[in-house]
């Protein structure tokens, strides 16, 4: 019998306790318009037992699911690139999904121009926070700046081997910006597809996220230095001047947020207090008004009840029986009986 054909492509999805977000992740590649690729799920040695249970019944086509011991995002992608044929790669997190036209675009550059190794898109994240990141350039200089690369991106598979895959000593994160800076020293170049093809999505626990945190960013900063800091030599004059540009354009929004704070936001502040204050002042003088009312109301029922007291005594029988008494009493009254008492 024939050997199957190859796949075109194959997605290669690292999974570490990512159960809840996985199918959906599958669910983007499954929606392609094209269709010619295969599917490696690497459970990372997930300790999540929700997560075991999704990956124990991933039963989808052309889908094969390898469980190892948990060695980090970048020893996951190197695992599944071992294990595929294919010509080009995507290395999709399974926490992320894809655009339904990620492969059509990204095949439809890559094949009319062979010198590309990669072609990338730009990204547009959600979840706990949504926006679009539209960079232009990835030649080396702007890619030391910072990583205008995501780790999806459509690559050619013996470019990937041809570097060695990914650096398994990058566990804190960086791992994708280290991977595209060793492929662009290397010599080889891709480009950025103008259009919205990955979705990134921002959680409380995302990589990104932790790895921004302080003394995080500051080893895996230092990290990327480190190995790459023969390309940031010959690249530092471009690097300065880059940064020296953000720094001006910073400088020159902290004065306008300084002009539109004194000029604007502290009157209005001003004013709002003002405001409040006339507002507290009326609430006050409702509260009392209302307190004025509640107290007529409780003398008016109190003056109902006295009357409705009277109304009794004067339909009781004792009421009656001294009816003579009291009109004696009030004869007396008149003729003067008080003063001559």
């Amino acid at each position: 019998m024939a050997d199957a054909v190859a796949p075109r492509i194959t997605f290669v999805v690292p999974c570490h306790n990512l159960g809840a977000y996985l199918d959906e992740a599958l669910e983007s590649v499954f929606a392609q318009t094209v269709q010619t690729f295969d599917v490696i799920v690497v459970d990372d040695g997930s300790t999540d037992e929700a997560t075991r249970r999704v990956l124990d019944r991933c039963e989808r086509p052309r889908t094969r699911v390898f469980r190892t011991e948990n060695r980090g995002l970048s020893a996951a992608r190197n695992f599944g690139t071992a294990r595929t044929s294919a010509e080009y790669l995507c290395a999709l997190d399974a926490d992320d999904r894809l655009a339904p036209a990620y492969l059509e675009r990204s095949l439809a550059v890559l094949d009319a121009d062979p010198s590309l190794a990669f072609a990338s898109h730009w990204v547009r994240t959600f979840g706990e926070d949504e926006r679009d990141w539209t960079p232009e350039r990835c030649d080396l200089a702007a890619v030391l700046d910072t990583n205008t690369l995501n780790g999806a991106a459509l690559v050619r598979r013996e470019v990937v081997v041809a570097v060695g895959g990914w650096d398994e000593s990058f566990r804190e994160g960086c791992e994708d910006w280290d991977f595209w800076l060793t492929l662009l020293e290397r010599g080889y170049r891709g480009t950025i597809i103008p259009e919205v093809l990955f979705h990134y999505r921002r959680r409380p626990g995302s990589m990104s996220r932790v790895m921004m945190q302080g003394d995080v960013h500051l080893g895996v900063f230092r990290q990327i230095l480190d190995k790459h800091r023969e390309s940031y030599r010959r690249h530092l004059a471009e690097l300065t001047r880059r940064r020296e540009a953000d720094i001006a354009r910073l400088l020159a929004e902290i004065h306008d947020l300084d002009l539109d704070h004194h000029g604007w936001l502290l009157p209005q502040i001003s004013r709002t207090r003002e405001e409040l204050a006339a507002m507290r002042a009326k609430v006050a003088r409702v509260e009392q008004e209302r307190a004025r009312e509640a107290e007529l109301a409780r003398l008016e029922g109190r003056v109902a009840a006295l009357e409705y007291e009277v109304g009794d005594l004067r339909g009781s029988m004792s009421w009656k029986v001294t009816a003579p008494l009291r009109a004696a009493y009030g004869w007396w009254l008149r003729r003067g009986g008080r003063s001559h008492g």
